[in-house]
């Protein structure tokens, strides 16, 4: 019998490898064309690769946390055209498909070709939950499982009271636990680690005076439409931001290192540091400096929720000219944030609290946020470090010069 060998594709943008993040079919595993079978991880993220045809698994080339090169096997199949030669099974009694749960709606997809239509997002949530796919109705295209079949199954699941379980005694506990480093948590490392021992940080505190934006973060918000989300902080800085660089471009740049150049930008691509499931991705927001406050708000939530369920493009990923990262609520006093190579700044946002300070005189209580950004000290001196973000903290300070 004939077989036939599946080598990993080009995913795109120069790719030459990608790490095996988790199989989605075992061997002796009927798959149909297109169908996903595994999961890959680039520099970028994380994709699904499809099957180019159908057949029987008959061999799988690598485990998880192992790098295949583009061009190499991955794949071995035993095409339906061989499968046809073997045998029939002998006809039966079909079985009866079980009652779907959800909106209730009939697994025509799922029953006839023995596929879940989902994204790889809704996947990762159903298997983290335990629940098969199979028996959950999709609303989509063709039976396709949307987010909200997924979600309105899991909401309808029977919950355990916590308050109905007694307290266990209290007791040492042994053993450990070990967990492979792969997928997006090792380029994580790998990109950190390289960015700590190759780049010189050094990194600036200084503290803000956003009383008067936060007065006037309150004041959009009580005119805005009830169904928008509220404006936070972000698009404010972010406004503030890119005014502030254009008088200090040296913060706004790439260091070439094969050609020992620095590349400065005119556009500002700011990179929006996202804690998601798998670890740190920085989605980026491009051409902030031409986005209005409102514009910036929206965008920043795009791509921030796309990183968070796996659903970012790689250009959405990759191409940030300077990065900012907040902690929000978790921001502590100060920080010293690791900068996002081939980058040479990133901007540093701390939790904004109200503390006594002496105004014209007097105690007052005004709203304080540090900002704790780092720099590489090969291209950024610390006095244009310093002069940038007090350029950026007197924006901050009086909000109406923001957008002037």
């Amino acid at each position: 019998m004939s077989r036939q060998i599946f080598k990993l594709p080009d995913l795109g943008e120069g790719t030459v490898s990608a790490e095996i993040v988790a199989w989605r079919v075992n061997v002796g595993d009927m798959v149909q064309e297109d169908q996903p079978v595994a999961e890959m991880s680039t520099e970028k993220a994380v994709v699904e690769v499809p099957s180019p045809l159908s057949g029987r698994v008959v061999a799988r080339h690598g485990e998880p946390g192992d790098v295949v090169a583009v061009g190499k096997e991955l794949l071995e199949f035993e095409t339906e055209a061989a499968a046809t030669e073997r045998k029939p099974a002998p006809a039966g009694p079909v079985p009866t498909p079980q009652k779907p749960v959800g909106n209730g709606r009939p697994l025509a997809s799922t029953l006839q070709t023995g596929r879940v239509m989902a994204s790889p997002a809704t996947r990762r949530r159903a298997r983290e939950a335990g629940l098969d796919l199979t028996q959950v109705a999709g609303s989509g295209p063709n039976g396709r499982i949307e987010r909200a079949d997924l979600e309105a199954v899991l909401d309808s699941k029977p919950s355990t009271s916590s308050a109905a379980k007694p307290s266990p005694a209290r007791a040492a506990r042994d053993g450990t636990e070990e967990i492979k480093v792969i997928g997006v948590r090792r380029v994580i490392a790998q990109r950190m680690s390289e960015a700590k021992r190759n780049i010189p940080h050094f990194s600036y505190v200084e503290e803000v005076d956003v009383t008067e934006l936060e007065s006037l973060r309150r004041y959009l918000n009580g005119r805005r439409d009830k169904s928008l989300p509220s404006l936070t902080f972000l698009p404010f800085l972010l406004a503030a931001l890119t005014r502030a660089l254009t008088d200090f471009p040296q913060c706004n740049a790439h260091y070439d290192a094969t050609r020992e150049t620095i590349v400065r930008y005119r556009a500002v691509h700011a990179g929006i540091a996202t804690q998601t499931k798998d670890g740190l991705k920085v989605p980026v927001v491009r051409h902030a400096e031409a986005l209005s406050l409102e514009d910036l708000a929206a965008e920043i939530r795009r791509v921030s929720t796309a990183a968070r369920d796996n659903t970012a493009k790689r250009e959405e990923l990759t191409g940030s000219t300077i990065t900012v990262t907040s902690l929000g609520k978790l921001g502590g006093i100060a920080s010293t944030p690791v900068i996002n190579a081939p980058e040479v700044a990133i901007i540093g946002v701390n939790r904004a609290v109200e503390r006594p300070m002496i105004v014209n005189g007097a105690v007052a209580v005004r709203l304080m946020m540090n900002l704790s950004s780092s720099f590489d000290h090969r291209f950024v001196d610390g006095f244009d470090a310093a002069a940038m973000i007090q350029a950026l903290k007197e924006k901050l300070e009086h909000p109406a010069t923001i957008f002037c």
